[in-house]
C-alpha cells in the first residue's frame, strides 16, 4: 500500500509539472535586446513567464520580472503561446520558468547577443523533413555548438500535418543543452510549408508573409529572411530594397531563403525570379553571404556577382573582391540528392547530411560545413570559447579547404 501511495504521488507531481512542452526561443527583431519564448500549453490556465538575470531555479517568486502571454493560437493541434521579451540587456544570461495554474516548468536560460561588434556564432541549414534520426543528429549538434542563433531555411516537415509538426517540435527539444540553455531560431518558409501560416503561427515570425530582418548588435550583422514561396516582384523586393538602403552601415549582411537561384541538383528548377530581383540587390548592397536550401545537396561557391559577360555561367561570374558567397542547399534530414550540377564558380559540392557553422568577427566571416551523422560522438564547445571546434566535430575538408573565409 505504501509503495502504491509513493508511485501515485510521483505520477501526480509529474502531472503538476508537465503542463507545457515543445519549448522554442525565437528572434523577431534585435538579438541583443529581445527574445520570444514559445511553448505548447498542454493544460492549466494563466501561464506567466518569470525571468531575470539571477538563476533561482524553479522558485518563480524570486525572479525579478514576469510577463503574461502576448500571443496565443491553437494551431497544428497545439496551444501555442508566445511571450515577447523586450528591452533586455545585451550579452546577458536570462533565466526563466513558466508558471500556470498547475505548476512550474523546468528552469531554462538563454543569452542575448552582444551589442558591440564582438564575435558571434551562427548555424544555418534547412530541409529537416523526413528522416527523424538525421534531423535529431543535427539538432543535437546545435546544443553542443551553442550558437547565438540558428538560421533555418524552411521545409521543417514533409507534409505540414499536425502530427509531423508535433514530432518536429519534440525533436527540436534536442537543441536545448544539458544545462537547459535554449538557442533561438530565425525561420524561413519552405515549399513544404503549404502556406505562410505554419511558420508564422508556430515560430511567431514578425510578419505573416515571413520576410523580415533581424539585427545582431549595433550595425554589426543583419540577417534578411526572404520568402521564395510567395510573389518575389513587388512588395517583397521593394521591402528588401528599403531595408538594405536603411541599414547601409551594417558591417555584415546575410540573406536566407528556401529555393536557390542556381541549384546544384540538375532536376531542380532554376530560381529565375530570385535571380532577376535579388541577385543584383545582394551585389550592389554588399550582402556577403546567402544561405539557400531546398535541393538537398551540399554546396559552397566562390564569391560571385551577376554577369552575362564572356566567362560567366548561368548569370554569374567569379568576383573575389566584391562578390557574394552562396551556400546550402539543405540536408538537415531530408532525402539527399546527387550534386550533379556544379558550375565554374562552384567552390565545392557534395552529398551528405550537413549544416553550416558560421563564425563572424569584425574582420572576417568563417564558414565551415559540418557533417552531422556522428553527433553522438561529438563533444561540446567550451563556455569560455564557443568558437573552437569541439572534440570529434566532423568538419568537411574538400579540395578547396575546410574553411570559407570572407574578409570584411
Amino acid at each position: 500500500m505504501k509503495k502504491i501511495l509513493i508511485v501515485t504521488l510521483v505520477i501526480f507531481s509529474q502531472v503538476l509539472i508537465a503542463s507545457n512542452d515543445k519549448y522554442r526561443l525565437i528572434i523577431r527583431n534585435n538579438a541583443s535586446s529581445s527574445a520570444t519564448i514559445g511553448w505548447n500549453q498542454i493544460s492549466g490556465n494563466n501561464p506567466i513567464v518569470y525571468f531575470g538575470k539571477t538563476d533561482y531555479g524553479t522558485d518563480y517568486s524570486k525572479y525579478e520580472h514576469n510577463q503574461s502571454v502576448d500571443r496565443k493560437i491553437f494551431f497544428k493541434g497545439m496551444n501555442n503561446n508566445f511571450v515577447r521579451l523586450k528591452n533586455l540587456t545585451p550579452d546577458t544570461s536570462y533565466y526563466f520558468v513558466i508558471k500556470d495554474s498547475e505548476g512550474v516548468s523546468k528552469r531554462f536560460w538563454f543569452k542575448t547577443s552582444p551589442n558591440k561588434k564582438e564575435k558571434i556564432s551562427l548555424i544555418s541549414g534547412g530541409d529537416s523533413r523526413n528522416n527523424r534520426v538525421s534531423r535529431q543528429n543535427a539538432n543535437k549538434l546545435v546544443a553542443k555548438l551553442k550558437p547565438n542563433a540558428v538560421l533555418f531555411g524552411g521545409d521543417m516537415t514533409s507534409r505540414d500535418t499536425d502530427e509531423q509538426w508535433q514530432h518536429w517540435l519534440d525533436d527540436w527539444q534536442l537543441t536545448i543543452s544539458k544545462d537547459n540553455q535554449i538557442f533561438p531560431i530565425i525561420a524561413a518558409r519552405g515549399n513544404h510549408e503549404r502556406d505562410d501560416q505554419s511558420v508564422h503561427n508556430l515560430l511567431d515570425t514578425p510578419s505573416d508573409k515571413n520576410y523580415y530582418s533581424v539585427a545582431f548588435g549595433d550595425n554589426f550583422i543583419r540577417v534578411y529572411t526572404l520568402n521564395s514561396e510567395i510573389s518575389i516582384p513587388g512588395g517583397q523586393t521593394n521591402w528588401l530594397k528599403n531595408e538594405l538602403n536603411a541599414n547601409k552601415k551594417d558591417v555584415w549582411k546575410i540573406a536566407q531563403y528556401h529555393k536557390p537561384m542556381r541549384p546544384h541538383v540538375l532536376k531542380k528548377r532554376e530560381g529565375v525570379f530570385q535571380y532577376q530581383h535579388w541577385a543584383n540587390l545582394f551585389y550592389q548592397h554588399n550582402v556577403q553571404l546567402v544561405v539557400e536550401s531546398d535541393a538537398h545537396t551540399v554546396k559552397t561557391t566562390w564569391p560571385i556577382k551577376p554577369s552575362n559577360k564572356e566567362g560567366s555561367e548561368e548569370g554569374f561570374i567569379r568576383d573575389d573582391k566584391n562578390g557574394t558567397v552562396y551556400v546550402g542547399e539543405g540536408c538537415w534530414g531530408a532525402p539527399i540528392r546527387k550534386n550533379d550540377d556544379a558550375k565554374s564558380w562552384t567552390r565545392d559540392s557534395g552529398m551528405f547530411n550537413q549544416f553550416k557553422w558560421i563564425i563572424v568577427s569584425n574582420k572576417q566571416m568563417l564558414v565551415r560545413t559540418i557533417k552531422t551523422d556522428n553527433a553522438n560522438d561529438v563533444g561540446e564547445v567550451e563556455a569560455e570559447n564557443r568558437f573552437l571546434p569541439p572534440l570529434n566535430l566532423d568538419i568537411w575538408n574538400p579540395e578547396n579547404g575546410s574553411i570559407v573565409k570572407i574578409k570584411r
